[in-house]
């Protein structure tokens, strides 16, 4: 396909200084809302604006519908509406006069983000630990195994007596986490669960769609077989008294090289309440959904839900353990200087573990549990939040109990209530979207936890309701990911005509072939923790405060749980 790239010169026209075109670089369903925000505008006067096919005819022609004021800069835009464009093809948007306006290109064809939808899924086989991924598989980004796993330290934190400091336990397969080479059940339960849960309310997409991984074919949807590599690892992770080990991970972090020129010592540190609840809900979770291939997992459920209640159990017993490193290493060595994922309340663990316990087996003392943890308010989902997993479970229940409908009842009309106020936002948002239109919205990993993951809340809420406004709602989330933003990027690696190509990503600093395709980086974050002499914020604007620079891990790094929020929102869009 021709790339055209968006223009960044001045404009040669009334009304414009600097003019700029936003818009989804990836491209339109031919009957979806398109609409495109052009930037840097000197007065309210609405721009004209043209579409030309790639002979140069004139396929649309109009003005732009409205002007917006961003509330987190001041800056003028203006927003224009081609929805009418139904036919498939590549296009030009042009600004201004046809032959020297600024442009941008704009794709509309049947299922645009299929590919983008593999791509993300396909991440998770380039993160893979303890194998080699192949030529076959992943091209330029092939690479040898590195981190097998095989021999990994009991740390003194997680001693005990059958099994004391320095015993060596198997803990290969899994992913990593994020640009790091470490392992972390706390974010592997938590992007499982988003997975997972939208594999069960989108079973005949996932059963269609073919990633090509070395699975695939096999007769299990491809998405079931990745999140497998990573559950056997987890599964290697819990002690013998049910307890879940927080992390596996070295020391400190590794240094941008590959994976088989790693030389530090892994061990898996001490149990949390937090990875023991996060386990079993995934774990109870994949025990009901794996059932219906257990030829292809033999015994696999019925171990998943055994190891899940056994998980849960210590974690009755130990409620209230939180993982804090920094009184962990003033007791024992070595210190450990890794990602913390630490958290010091576990209600809402306990109500999604809880939850998924009573989804799965039907026990009443799980009922009981869920209950008496149910959030009173509701909080979108984040690794470190995760009652709303527990939630979205109980609002799609399907059941004959009088008191179990009351429950589903409440917990959609808690959903619906909290995007009530995003779906206001879009008739006045400068980038005819739910998302990005307050300074609050950017944070560290706001692109997945702020914009995808509403999207996925739009998709339920459509889902429960059929009213279109969610699905609308959902694609104009899509929409600022893939670069109708205040950047102008594609916040997706390998994807449109402006993507982030430098992501805090060792994988990507180590690939001969730059940035691996299909992630989602972290996003604006106005904290900028990272900035220094070595990187310089060219904005302080929360909405623009991003790098697309290696060295940026508060706003350009990958991980995980931002990948699955990716993988569900463009799978439950895809058409």
């Amino acid at each position: 396909m021709k790339k055209i790239m968006i223009c960044y010169a001045a404009c040669a026209f009334a009304g414009v200084a600097m003019a700029q075109v936003r818009v989804n670089q990836v491209g339109f369903a031919p009957t979806n809302e398109k609409a495109a925000t052009i930037e840097s505008v000197a007065d309210a006067k609405p721009l004209k604006v043209t579409v030309l096919d790639q002979q140069g005819k004139k396929v649309w022609k109009g003005k732009a519908q409205r002007v917006a004021t961003s509330p987190i800069s001041g800056k003028v835009r203006q927003v224009v509406d081609f929805s009418t464009l139904q036919k498939e093809g590549t296009y030009r948007l042009v600004v201004g006069k046809e032959n020297d306006g600024v442009s941008a290109e704009v794709v509309v064809r049947e299922s645009p983000l299929a590919e983008l939808s593999k791509a993300a899924l396909k991440g998770f086989y380039l993160q893979r630990a303890s194998m080699p991924i192949e030529e076959q598989y992943a091209g330029c980004h092939a690479r040898p195994a590195g981190h097998m796993d095989t021999v990994v330290l009991v740390h003194p934190s997680a001693a005990t007596p059958e099994r004391p400091a320095g015993t060596v336990i198997n803990g290969s397969k899994g992913w990593y986490d994020a640009g790091d080479y470490n392992k972390y059940i706390v974010n592997s339960g938590f992007a499982i669960g988003v997975m997972l849960g939208a594999y069960e309310r989108n079973k005949a997409y996932f059963q269609q769609q073919v990633v090509d991984i070395p699975e695939s074919g096999n007769g299990v949807p491809d998405l079931l077989d990745e999140v497998y590599y990573n559950i056997q690892w987890m599964q290697t992770m819990q002690d013998t008294d049910g307890g879940l080990y927080h992390k596996l991970t070295t020391p400190n972090f590794e240094g941008f090289v590959a994976p088989v020129d790693c030389h530090q010592p892994r061990y898996v540190v001490m149990k949390s309440t937090a990875a023991s609840l996060d386990f079993a809900a995934s774990m109870a979770q994949a025990s009901r959904i794996y059932k219906e291939y257990g030829s292809a997992f033999p015994g696999f459920s019925a171990t998943a839900l055994e190891q899940a209640e056994r998980a849960y159990a210590w974690a009755k017993a130990h409620p209230n353990v939180a993982y804090e490193q920094g009184k962990m290493n003033e007791k024992y060595d070595p210190d450990v200087n890794t990602g913390e994922y630490g958290d010091h309340q576990f209600a809402d663990e306990f109500f999604w573990a809880a939850t998924e316990l009573y989804m799965t087996t039907g026990k009443d003392e799980y009922r009981v549990e869920a209950l008496a943890n149910m959030p009173k308010w509701f909080t979108p989902a984040t690794w470190g939040s995760v009652a709303e997993l527990g939630i979205l479970e109980w609002a799609f229940l399907k059941t004959s109990s009088v008191g179990d409908s009351k429950i589903a009842a409440d917990m959609k009309t808690m959903l619906l209530d909290h995007l009530k106020p995003y779906l206001a936002q879009v008739g006045e948002s400068c980038f005819q979207s739910p998302y990005g239109n307050e300074a609050k919205d950017f944070f560290w990993g706001c692109n997945s936890e702020g914009c995808a993951w509403r999207g996925i809340e739009l998709m339920y809420a459509y889902g429960l309701t059929g009213e279109a406004s969610y699905q609308t709602a959902a694609y104009e989330c899509m929409n600022y990911l893939l670069g109708q933003n205040a950047t102008g990027y594609c916040y997706v690696t390998g994807f449109g005509t402006n993507p982030s190509k430098h992501p805090h990503q060792r994988l990507s600093a180590v690939s001969t072939c730059g940035a691996l395709p299909g992630f989602l980086v972290g996003g604006p974050n106005p904290g900028q923790q990272d900035k220094g002499d070595h990187l310089k914020y060219t904005s302080d604007f929360a909405d623009e405060s991003y790098m697309d620079h290696e060295g940026s891990y508060a706003s350009n790094e990958i991980a995980i749980n931002w990948n699955a929020t990716l993988v569900a929102l463009a799978a439950l869009l895809d058409k």
